[in-house]
């Protein structure tokens, strides 16, 4: 299974960005979306350092909300 997580892009240089989720900072390539017009404050979904799509903000939010709850129902279940 793979994961991507929703980050907000705080800067480019080149192609590369430094993006922000929940207070964690990752630089991370924008290679994969070099046909993409990416600016500052985009949101993008993020796979092993890679940006492999720009979602809107509401699906970034909603997403984080979804790893909240899993994370929750692990901690209750004592996983």
């Amino acid at each position: 299974m793979c994961l991507a997580v929703p980050m907000r892009i705080v800067s480019i240089t080149g192609h590369l960005a430094s993006c922000e989720a929940k207070g964690v900072h990752r630089d991370v390539s924008l290679t994969l979306l070099a046909d993409q017009a990416v600016v500052v404050g985009d949101h993008i979904l993020v796979h092993v350092g890679y940006a492999i799509q720009t979602i809107s903000a509401a699906d970034a939010c909603s997403t984080w909300d979804l790893f909240d709850e899993i994370s929750l129902a692990l901690d209750q279940a004592g996983a």
